[in-house]
C-alpha cells in the first residue's frame, strides 16, 4: 500500500510464485511423443537442480513494476529506442532518467550499462543493447545477444544485487526469431547460476502475453523441475548447447583467423593449401578458413594439413552429435547396456557398459553409436573412466573390431584425452587376446589404460562399491566364480 492507502502498482518479487512452485509431475503439453521412464541413466548436460529452480521466476507482466534490486532495460546504441520495455520504464522512472543516460554515453550492442532507478521500485537499471537480426550474420548476433544477458548477470555480480528482472531483451523491430533468443537467454542464466548462484537470489523472467508461450515451452530444457522433467525434455535440446558459459560454439560457423595473419604458421604442412589460397591476397582475411568443397579435395590428395584434419574432423563429429539429439534413441536406452553410475577414488565419473545386455545382431549399431555419443558428450568434458562388464557376454553380444574402430574415428578428442582407465571385468582369455590385437595395430594410446579385473574384490580398490550400481548376473557370476566377498551389496532395481 502506498502512503495514501492506494494498492501500490509495483509487485514485489518475493510475492510471485517460482517456477517450480506450481509444477505437477506430468508429460510435458510441449511436446509431441512421450521419452521413456526407462531412460533415468541418461543425464541431461541441464540436470534437475533444486537449488536453481528456486531462483527462477517467470511473471507476465511489466518489468517497470518489479520490486527488485535491478530491473533490465532494452535500448539502441545511443539508449533512445522507443519500445515497449524502454518506454513503460522512462514513464515509470521519471524525468531524471533520461538526464543520466545522457551520461553514459551511449551503449554498444551487447554491453551493460547502469543508472539509478529514479522513481521505480527498483533500485537500479541495467541497460543493454541487443542485435539487429539478419540470418547470413547469425553467429554473430547469437554471440551479441548471449554478450547482453551475461554482461547483465556479471555487473549484478559485481554490484552484489540480490535480484534481477529481466526483460525480453530481443525486441520484435531487431527482427530476433524469439525461440532463438529464448534459448539463449535461458541457457546463459542457467550456466551463470551454476557457477555463481550464491551471488543472486532471484532471476525474474517478464515476460508479455505473446512470450510466455515459448518460454514456458522452453524453460524445462534448462530448469528441469523434476528427473522426470529433465529425462522428458532431453531429446529436444537443440544442438548447440553453447559452452560451459552458455556462449554459442558452433564451429561449422565459426570463422578463424590466425594469430599473426600474414605469417605462416607451418609453411611445409601448410604448402598445398596455400597454394590454393594464393589468389585470394595477403591482407588479414586472407587466412580464413578455406570453403569445404576444397578442402575435402585436398584432403584425397593428402594436402591438408593436421590442423585443417582437426577442423574437419571436429565437423563431422558436431554432425553425428546433431544427430544423436534429434533422433529417438529410446529403444537403445531400455538395454541398460550404457549408464553412469558414481565416481571412482580420484573423484572421476564412472560410466559403466554392460555387454551382455547389448544384443548386436538385433539392433541397430548406428544407433548404438548414435546413443554412446548422445549420453557421452558432457560426461566426456572432464575427466572419466570405463567399467566393461565382460561377464556371460557371448558371440551375439560381442561388439566388432570395425565398430569400435568406428566409435574410436568418430568421437571428438576429449573422448580420448579424457578417458583415464578402462577397466575390463571378467575377461576371458580370447576377449585378452583380441583386446590386446584391437589396441596394438588398430588404435593407439589405449592399451595403457585397460586394466584387466578378474574379481569384483579388485574392481573395489579403485572404485568404491557404493559408488557403482553393479547388474545382478555380474554379482551372482563373481560370487560363484570368486566367492560370496560382497555378495550382500544391494543391486539396483533398475538393472
Amino acid at each position: 500500500m502506498d502512503p495514501l492507502g492506494a494498492p501500490s502498482q509495483f509487485v514485489d518479487v518475493d510475492s510471485l510464485p517460482g517456477w517450480s512452485d506450481a509444477y505437477e509431475v506430468k508429460q510435458l503439453d510441449c511436446h509431441r511423443s512421450p521419452v521413456e521412464k526407462a531412460q533415468v541413466d541418461v543425464r541431461s548436460p541441464f540436470p534437475y537442480r533444486k537449488d536453481i529452480n528456486e531462483k527462477i521466476i517467470l511473471w507476465k507482466g511489466d518489468v517497470a513494476l518489479l520490486n527488485c534490486t535491478a530491473i533490465v532495460n532494452t535500448s539502441n546504441e545511443t539508449l533512445t529506442d522507443k519500445n515497449p520495455v524502454s518506454e513503460s520504464i522512462f514513464m515509470h522512472a521519471g524525468p531524471d532518467l533520461k538526464d543520466e543516460l545522457q551520461k553514459l554515453k551511449g551503449c554498444r550492442t551487447g554491453e551493460a550499462k547502469l543508472t539509478k532507478g529514479f522513481n521505480l521500485a527498483a533500485r537500479f537499471i541495467i541497460h543493454t543493447v541487443g542485435p539487429k537480426y539478419k540470418s547470413r550474420y547469425r553467429t554473430a548476433a547469437e554471440s551479441s545477444l548471449y554478450s547482453c544477458y551475461r554482461n547483465v548477470l556479471q555487473l549484478a555480480k559485481e554490484q552484489a544485487m540480490c535480484s534481477v528482472g529481466f526483460c525480453v531483451i530481443n525486441t520484435l523491430k531487431r527482427c530476433y526469431p524469439l525461440e532463438d533468443a529464448t534459448h539463449i537467454a535461458l541457457r546463459t542464466v542457467r550456466r551463470f547460476l551454476e557457477v555463481h548462484g550464491e551471488t543472486l537470489e532471484k532471476v525474474v523472467f517478464a515476460v508479455s502475453e505473446l512470450e510466455e508461450a515459448t518460454y514456458q515451452k522452453l524453460l524445462p530444457l534448462y530448469f528441469p523441475r523434476s528427473l522426470e522433467e529433465e529425462i522428458q525434455s532431453l531429446p529436444y535440446l537443440p544442438a548447440d548447447i553453447g559452452n560451459a558459459e552458455g556462449e554459442p560454439v558452433v564451429p561449422e560457423r565459426q570463422i578463424r583467423i590466425t594469430e599473426k595473419p600474414g605469417v605462416p604458421d607451418d609453411a611445409s604442412d601448410e604448402e598445398g593449401l596455400e597454394a590454393d589460397l594464393s589468389f585470394i591476397g595477403s591482407h588479414a582475411f586472407a587466412r580464413m578458413e578455406g570453403d569445404v568443397d576444397k578442402q575435402r579435395r585436398l584432403i584425397l590428395q593428402g594436402q591438408l594439413s593436421e590442423a585443417a584434419l582437426q577442423k574437419q574432423h571436429q565437423r563431422n563429429y558436431n554432425r553425428w552429435l546433431c544427430q544423436a539429439r534429434a533422433e529417438d534413441l529410446s529403444d537403445i536406452a531400455s538395454l541398460k547396456a550404457l549408464y553412469q553410475t558414481g565416481v571412482d577414488n580420484c573423484g572421476r565419473t564412472v560410466m559403466v557398459v554392460v555387454g551382455r545386455n547389448i544384443p548386436v545382431t538385433l539392433i541397430d549399431m548406428e544407433k548404438a553409436l548414435l546413443y554412446f555419443i548422445h549420453v557421452m558428450d558432457h560426461i566426456a568434458v572432464k575427466e572419466y573412466v570405463l567399467v566393461y562388464f565382460h561377464t556371460l557376454t557371448n558371440d551375439y553380444n560381442q561388439l566388432d573390431s570395425n565398430f569400435l574402430k568406428k566409435l574410436y574415428d568418430v568421437v571428438d578428442a576429449k573422448y580420448k584425452r579424457n578417458l583415464k582407465a578402462l577397466y575390463f571385468v571378467h575377461p576371458t582369455f580370447r576377449s585378452k587376446v583380441s583386446a590386446w590385437f584391437f589396441t596394438t595395430f588398430t588404435v593407439s594410446g589405449l592399451k595403457d589404460k585397460i586394466h584387466y579385473v578378474e574379481s569384483l574384490q579388485q574392481l573395489f580398490t579403485a572404485i568404491p562399491p557404493e559408488q557403482i550400481d553393479l547388474p545382478p548376473f555380474v554379482l551372482e557370476y563373481d560370487a560363484r566364480e570368486n566367492g560370496p566377498y560382497y555378495s550382500s551389496y544391494p543391486p539396483s532395481p533398475d538393472l
